[in-house]
């Protein structure tokens, strides 16, 4: 490892960025390397103006890939080297609006249905149910639930927050019993190896097994909509709404910081647009055409 990545390292532990920023970051710069063939610290700010074109109109970079590209570029040259370059002040990417795949609340189930490991549709079942992020569900622990209030006790979710979101009492029921089948101490959903049974596992489930067991059960379920792990969430929060659940509810349930975020699944529920479509054509019923 080269000074200038433990330092940069150091410098986004102090500032209190979780491992994943970090990992992307990282990533980032070292994109940017591997693209002159240089240190960062060797690269003119020129050359970083040119860097940031290419990204925009030769590769094509989404959004999203743009900004995390931004952000941990900015990071290394700004804390890291001190450097306050003019470029980095100037390099905006529109912002794409998209809204996300939901699922229906039969096709929810169609795909559960498909999961045929235990852990796997276990886990998938409790992330859509309680409206989690992958990494929530997976480092949920026993100590976390709440049987009593019905209630799952998420720690250190997105930005370092901790929250409570309800716990359905089948939820509850299907997590006693795979949890009869390892006993874990600790993790909810133990990590199993060829060395260690799950019931002495030190860490939980990776990501990677969770999201092949869902593209697998996508698969043989014929739905055709391109359909990831966190779409169960949007599905979640989506089905929520159409159920007659306040808006403010459930952003305290998904974690959102604003309203304005949590309000994009008005956009995703038909049951919303009834009243409208109803107004609609009670006035066109008076129109003589």
């Amino acid at each position: 490892m080269t000074k200038l990545r433990q330092r940069m390292i150091e410098d986004m532990q102090l500032r209190g960025l979780s491992e994943k920023t970090q990992e992307s970051y990282l990533r980032s710069v070292r994109q940017l390397t591997e693209h002159f063939h240089k240190a960062p610290d060797q690269i003119s700010e020129e050359e970083l103006r040119q860097y940031f074109l290419y990204l925009k109109n030769v590769r094509q970079v989404s959004h999203s890939s743009c900004t995390v590209a931004l952000c941990g570029i900015k990071f290394f040259y700004v804390r890291t080297l001190r450097q306050e370059w003019p470029t980095l002040e100037l390099v905006r990417s529109p912002r794409e609006k998209t809204l996300p795949v939901v699922l229906s609340v039969a096709e929810v189930g169609q795909i559960l249905r498909c999961v045929r490991r235990m852990k796997y549709r276990v886990c998938l079942g409790t992330l859509y149910s309680c409206g989690l992020r992958l990494k929530e569900g997976l480092h949920l622990q026993v100590a976390d639930i709440d049987s009593d209030r019905l209630q799952i006790h998420v720690r250190q979710g997105k930005g370092g927050k901790d929250r409570y979101v309800p716990l359905p009492e089948r939820t509850l029921q299907m997590l006693r019993l795979y949890w009869v089948t390892h006993r874990h101490s600790k993790w909810l959903f133990p990590l199993a190896t060829g060395e260690l049974p799950q019931s002495m596992a030190t860490k939980p489930m990776h990501p990677s097994g969770v999201q092949r067991a869902f593209r697998a059960a996508c698969q043989e379920s014929g739905i055709q909509k391109h359909a990831t792990v966190h779409t169960l969430r949007h599905s979640w929060a989506t089905h929520m709404l159409e159920a007659g659940v306040n808006l403010r509810i459930i952003q305290a349930c998904l974690g959102h910081c604003s309203p304005n975020t949590t309000a994009i699944y008005t956009h995703l529920t038909r049951k919303a647009e009834v009243p409208a479509v109803t107004a609609i054509n009670q006035v066109l019923d008076e129109i003589q055409w």
